[in-house]
């Protein structure tokens, strides 16, 4: 007790397991870096990888201008590897070892121990480790210059001998033919030292895309390493009940288990799944129900379940679809499985399931055909697809098997907003992947109209006419007693009175019937915030007061400029994808929420000193219109402006170049010799290297 005063509790810290990098995140450990080479600033020429050994091999560049780096052994040791001439298999074209290769091994066998940890705002986050590689320096270069100086030994012995010694040399020999090999030499032959370094050998490297510390991807791919529920989600193994946590501390002994009954291994009972974690029952429920509303949900597991708790883990293995909550296509059809009637691949499933399911958020009704012909999958996998998650009807196609929940959709609207992102995200893979027609893309008229399968009666389409007015003229009203407390008091806004403000009527008409489905009033023509429609600056005036549009294009103006200092270049469709990611950042009733046009995003670019790059795409291009729209800061207020202005206009003309082009331009224009230093600079600013040529950020098409 004595030492527990002396040594008080200062400060609780919660820890939370971020699941979204497990089995992909890996720890990197380089060695002690010489003087010449720093890590923060190293141009990473290039990457590639063995995923089955998980080796890697990197390429980084050596700072040949340090004063530490000796010139004469780097003109030395190129001289030995590339001898006096240079062509395309050089190692180092620029006669000076200016790079230096790393290879990869494993430096623990067993890494379920590690984690990495991230602390931010009073929360640590853990993510587990899927391996620790360390890099070595690989020094191949002297392997070679051996090879090199090996041939040059022997071309000058062999140009002393002479022919009549060369037939003195020939000596018989005798053929023999191997007996057939037994199985137990065929297996010590596949355990040998030699078959392994072979089979190794045979793996073909991966070349990989490197994004830098400050890359967007990198920051995107940063984010996963939070928890995703902002806190508490995915963390339902290190939140347990004292019952739960004894039983981990203690489990059942061996003998015990033994003495239950068998089952068949796809039978479950209910006692028995109310035995497992939370998180194990909404999965096994989802896996076999597959589609469910949350209420049965909810009646299944007990009472006594926390509902918060329950949304949080059903997010990992469900997407929400009109309201209710149909299982992932990955939990169904995991990794390394096909299908069994076509024998395709678990990937190529999910995306055509994928593909269903996005249908059903757009539309009541699918149609069999439309689906075989965009996903390209045989008509049984169609049907189990369609069968998961609606009914047929004769002469009309597949219906939703669930009535829309509206209940759901009014009390959780934060999840339905974050499921509508995610869908958003799933919307844009499966453009790039079947190509989809703008027809696939845009909903009917009547799917333009609420989801609500239900008919409306003329007396309740009235009622909840009148709650909508009551609730805009109560936020009519906050708004103007807060512009009023900002304003200076005088004596014309002393006699104002909010009866002035009058609420806009639309009439009614019997053809176009109102909305009442909040679903479709929160996505009531916004895609990931952004408005579909090219005028709809006039819907944003429309619902919005006078103060509201100022600060919303202040903040919209705070994010371009921010943007675009970090990344220099953007493609309208990275900039999209930045705008929505900065958007979930943001508390639910920000004002950027009000919805913002691709029209506006793009006036305003260029209200913020950017301007548009025509770079000339080659013609079998298979980029989007949003990634064919690429928009440069033209002055960021540094030294640095004139070379990235030539640059991006020799963009403008090539689609791709190559470093020594662009160098020689920058020289001339700029009317200067730039270092090897500057040029890195200005071209990491801008562009991207793949296979030998430079690109401008985001137009490389793999």
């Amino acid at each position: 007790m004595a030492n527990e005063e002396d040594d008080p509790i200062i400060q609780e810290i919660d820890v939370f397991l971020a699941r979204s990098l497990l089995e992909k995140l890996y720890l990197f450990q380089y060695p002690i870096r010489p003087a010449s080479m720093t890590y923060d600033d190293v141009t990473h020429l290039s990457a590639k990888i063995k995923p089955k050994q998980q080796k890697v091999e990197l390429e980084m560049a050596i700072d040949t201008l340090n004063p530490n780096y000796c010139r004469s052994k780097g003109e030395q040791i190129a001289l030995n590897v590339d001898g006096t001439c240079t062509d395309e298999t050089s190692t180092y074209s620029s006669k000076l070892m200016d790079k230096q290769t790393f290879c990869s091994s494993q430096a623990a066998s067993n890494v379920s121990r590690y984690a990495a940890a991230v602390y931010k705002k009073g929360e640590l986050h853990l993510t587990p480790l899927h391996g620790i590689l360390q890099l070595r320096p690989s020094f191949t270069y002297l392997d070679k210059a051996d090879a090199k100086h090996r041939e040059r030994e022997a071309a000058n012995e062999g140009g002393d001998s002479s022919q009549d010694e060369a037939e003195d040399d020939v000596k018989q020999i005798t053929v023999r033919f191997s007996r057939p090999e037994t199985e137990q030499a065929r297996q010590r032959r596949v355990q040998s030292y030699e078959f392994l370094q072979k089979r190794q050998a045979e793996e073909h490297w991966v070349h990989l895309h490197y994004y830098g510390l400050k890359d967007s991807r990198s920051e995107h791919e940063r984010q996963y390493l939070f928890s995703q529920g902002h806190g508490l989600a995915e963390n339902t193994e290190l939140i347990k009940s004292p019952s739960e946590y004894l039983m981990m501390l203690m489990p059942p002994s061996v003998e015990e288990e033994n003495d239950k009954p068998m089952a068949p291994s796809n039978v479950l009972s209910m006692a028995q799944l109310r035995t497992l974690p939370l998180a194990d029952q909404i999965k096994i429920l989802m896996k076999n129900v597959k589609v469910m509303p949350f209420a049965n949900l909810m009646s299944l597991l007990g009472s006594g379940t926390d509902s918060t708790a329950v949304l949080r883990c059903i997010q990992q293995v469900a997407m929400l679809v009109q309201g209710n909550w149909v299982v992932k296509s990955d939990v169904l059809y995991p990794k390394d499985s096909s299908s069994p009637h076509s024998g395709v691949p678990a990937e190529v499933l999910c995306r055509g399931r994928d593909f269903v399911m996005w249908k059903f958020t757009q539309d009541r009704w699918v149609v069999r055909k439309e689906v075989a012909a965009v996903t390209k999958l045989c008509p049984e996998d169609v049907k189990d697809f369609l069968e998961h998650m609606s009914v047929a009807r004769i002469n009309k196609g597949w219906e939703f098997m669930l009535p829309y929940d509206e209940d759901f959709v009014k009390k959780h609207p934060d999840i339905v907003q974050r499921q509508h992102m995610l869908w958003m995200g799933i919307q844009a893979k499966l453009e790039k992947v079947y190509n989809l027609l703008k027809e696939h893309l845009t909903p009917k008229k009547q799917e333009a109209q609420s989801a609500h399968p239900l008919l409306v009666s003329g007396e309740q389409r009235v009622n909840m006419a009148k709650a909508k007015v009551k609730q805009n003229y109560g936020q009519l009203e906050k708004e103007f007693q807060k512009q009023k407390a900002e304003m200076k008091p005088n004596d014309t806004l002393a006699k104002m009175d909010v009866s002035n403000i009058r609420i806009k009527e639309e009439p009614m008409s019997d053809e176009e019937p109102m909305d009442t489905s909040a679903y479709e009033g929160m996505n009531n023509g916004i895609v990931n915030g952004l408005h579909t429609e090219e005028d709809s600056t006039d819907s944003l005036n429309s619902h919005l007061p006078g103060g509201c549009i100022d600060r919303v294009a202040q903040e919209l103006k705070a994010f371009v400029s921010s943007t675009f200092k970090k990344q220099f270049v953007l493609t309208l469709s990275e900039l999209k994808r930045l705008f929505n990611l900065h958007l979930a950042s943001l508390p639910p009733g920000h004002t950027l929420f009000s919805g913002i046009s691709d029209k506006m995003l793009q006036d305003m670019v260029l209200d913020t000193g950017c301007k548009q790059i025509l770079v000339p795409f080659p013609p079998q291009t298979a980029a989007s219109p949003d990634e064919l729209k690429v928009y440069a800061l033209w002055e960021a207020g540094d030294t640095y402006d004139q070379h990235r202005q030539v640059l991006l206009e020799i963009f403008s003309k090539n689609y791709r170049v190559r470093r020594n082009v662009i160098q020689n331009q920058l020289s001339q224009e700029c009317g200067e010799d730039l270092n090897k230093q500057e040029v890195d600079r200005v071209l990491k600013d801008c562009c991207v290297s793949y296979g030998g040529m430079w690109y401008l950020k985001g137009t490389v098409q793999s």
